[in-house]
């Protein structure tokens, strides 16, 4: 099952309203993938970007604008953008939104950074490290089932915040990861209240298309067997 036929069945059997997007990290943006002309004030904002369409490469800097996404991406940091890091999580401390113990807990790269590529799966002219699936909690729900019968699904709790950590969670587990999506990944992507991410690590992508189609199908022949005896019952009542 080549990438086009995953991405084919990642959309049909979900019937998703936003496209699936790529992202690898690479030494250095290959030839011919351009870089992002506008840095975005939030790393999640190359989410939508890709989502809407283009494919390109961001370096160290354009990821600057949001320091806490720099820390889960591990982009290091000029020394007034760590200073920014601590005051914004001192911030989020005073706010009772976090506990300064659990910071070294969020998930992070720690290979050294070079270029994030981004684009829409169906463009992307690179393998995949994580493919991002925005979604509601019926589509999240059928992931969730491929995954867990193509043994991919991972053990950690559904993230919170920050979203952008569900990246590194998926890459480091190597299994697919969940966020319900943070007040500040809505702002800048322009998620719904009723939509989530799903994180599936590039090389489990195709196990996992290849359990949706079964999932899919499977719940579909289930809804119509529940709803007849559904029906059943209340003829009965």
């Amino acid at each position: 099952m080549d990438v086009q036929e995953q991405r084919r069945v990642l959309v049909e059997c979900l019937g998703l309203r936003t496209p699936p997007v790529a992202v690898a990290f690479r030494e250095e943006a290959p030839a011919g993938l351009p870089r992002i002309p506008t840095p975005e004030p939030a790393g999640c904002g190359y989410w939508r970007a890709a989502a809407e369409g283009s494919a390109f490469a961001t370096v160290a800097s354009d990821h600057h604008g949001c320091p806490v996404g720099a820390h889960t991406h591990g982009v290091p940091l000029p020394v007034e953008k760590q200073q920014e890091l601590q005051g914004l999580i001192g911030t989020m401390v005073g706010l009772e939104y976090l506990k300064m113990e659990e910071v070294p807990s969020i998930p992070h790269r720690t290979a050294r950074f070079g270029a994030a590529l981004y684009a829409p799966l169906e463009k992307a002219e690179f393998a995949p490290d994580v493919v991002l699936v925005r979604g509601n909690a019926r589509q999240l729900m059928l992931l969730a089932e491929a995954a867990q019968s193509a043994g991919i699904s991972g053990a950690e709790p559904a993230l919170g915040r920050p979203t952008c950590a569900v990246i590194p969670q998926a890459l480091q587990s190597g299994r697919t990861a969940v966020s319900f999506g943070c007040v500040g990944n809505r702002v800048y992507t322009g998620a719904a209240d009723d939509e989530a991410y799903f994180a599936i690590p590039g090389a489990r992508l195709e196990a996992l298309a290849e359990r949706l189609e079964v999932m899919a199908r499977a719940n579909r022949e289930l809804e119509a067997f529940h709803r007849g005896r559904l029906k059943a019952s209340e003829k009965e009542g």
